[in-house]
């Protein structure tokens, strides 16, 4: 039987690459942001390549939903969907998630926020979705990887989630090819350009995170968030 994981991150973390990672398994297919047409119709907001993921993903919801829980093409063990949390509007129906097995990436909020406010200028918390992250642990539990221990071991937290999601780990996650991928969704030339000449997870670096002063209500707004979810992580 096809174990669905649902990955749930916030923006401006590492998630495009851990889609890589389990991209590169024999006997996995991946989904990347299957909400994310029904999130730019729903809030009308003017992403780059709008258009073309509107004409790329069903918009309703329900459909997105039917997919994502509904028979797979080949049987694969694994099927991994990424998912941005801010993604999970408040109009979209939950009953469905429990079908799905989940599990969350999480980062420190300082390092988010100083990331979006390069990009844009005014974020606010349900931008980060970290309520939105805080909601779906709470409701359906799974395990927690932090981003910053993803990078500082790669091989030792994979395999803690591959092994807490019920299958084991491949070595075959931790390095990659170049360039882009056929799952990668149509807005993959505005925002994986990196990921695009990576060939593996990239080395952590410890830097500490320079926040605007103006948003640093915002950092400690969303790290209630972040710690409810960090005391649980792998």
């Amino acid at each position: 039987m096809t174990i669905r994981v649902a990955m749930w991150s916030g923006p401006r973390n590492i998630s495009t690459a851990m889609m890589r990672s389990f991209g590169s398994r024999a006997d996995t297919v991946v989904s990347d942001e299957p909400l994310y047409a029904h999130y730019l119709a729903a809030t009308g907001l003017d992403h780059p390549g709008r258009d073309e993921i509107l004409a790329s993903q069903p918009q309703r919801w329900e459909d997105v939903a039917d997919a994502l829980t509904g028979p797979i093409p080949g049987d694969p063990a694994v099927y991994y969907q990424k998912h941005m949390t801010h993604h999970l509007l408040p109009g979209i129906g939950r009953d469905w998630l429990g079908k799905l097995t989940h599990a969350f990436l999480i980062r420190d909020p300082a390092h988010v926020v100083a990331s979006y406010s390069k990009v844009r200028g005014e974020p606010t918390l349900s931008d980060l979705g970290y309520p939105q992250q805080a909601e779906i642990f709470r409701t359906f539990g799974g395990p927690v990887v932090d981003s910053a221990d993803v990078l500082r071991d790669p091989g030792r937290t994979l395999r803690l989630l591959c092994e807490s999601l019920g299958f084991a780990f491949d070595p075959a996650m931790l390095s990659w090819a170049t360039g882009p991928r056929p799952e990668d969704g149509v807005w993959a030339p505005h925002w994986y350009a990196s990921v695009h000449a990576s060939t593996g997870f990239a080395p952590y670096d410890p830097s500490p995170a320079s926040v605007p002063d103006r948003l640093l209500p915002l950092v400690e707004a969303a790290r209630p968030y972040y710690e409810e979810l960090a005391a649980h992580r792998l």
